[in-house]
């Protein structure tokens, strides 16, 4: 009897993992898990940052020797209906880049370059009286949906 007494008394041993919700938002969101976990440092692929918004669902690592130290490794995503296998995506509210396996590039929302919009780097200028530049450039609009050459054509 004793000893089942001890071992119910024992902490329950965390899981290595877990699924959580982001409360706080920033560079260290916060995170409910069993309780709110503060300043906890985002993962992310080399290259590739990410911060979560307050309530995404993320998965959460603990590192250290009793995982004390949790970390946002991930989060849920919603597979996009257009995203086909091979496919590559990156969402940010409105905008999207996706990157087709058979080679074509989708862009959505507007596109700047150098903080200048596409429109305007491809937009006809005069030049000594006469209108050069603009018209057929293969560009698209650059705005919006995704038209224009490469856009939205499915892989």
């Amino acid at each position: 009897m004793w000893l089942s007494e001890q071992r119910s008394r024992r902490p329950a041993e965390e899981r290595p993992a877990e699924l959580g919700v982001v409360t706080l938002t920033g560079e260290a969101p916060a995170v409910w898990l069993t309780g709110e976990r503060r300043e906890v440092p985002v993962l992310g692929p080399g290259g590739y940052c990410w911060r979560p918004s307050a309530g995404d669902e993320v998965l959460v690592l603990k590192a250290g020797a009793d995982g004390e130290q949790p970390w946002v490794a991930g989060q849920s995503c919603g597979w996009p209906e257009e995203l086909q296998p091979g496919d590559v995506g990156i969402y940010a509210g409105q905008a999207a880049v996706v990157l087709k396996a058979g080679g074509t590039v989708d862009l959505r929302g507007s596109v700047t370059i150098d903080g200048v919009p596409l429109e305007e780097l491809f937009a006809p200028k005069e030049e000594g009286g006469e209108i050069v530049g603009g018209g057929e450039t293969g560009t698209g609009t650059g705005t919006g949906t995704g038209s224009g050459s490469g856009g939205g054509g499915g892989a």
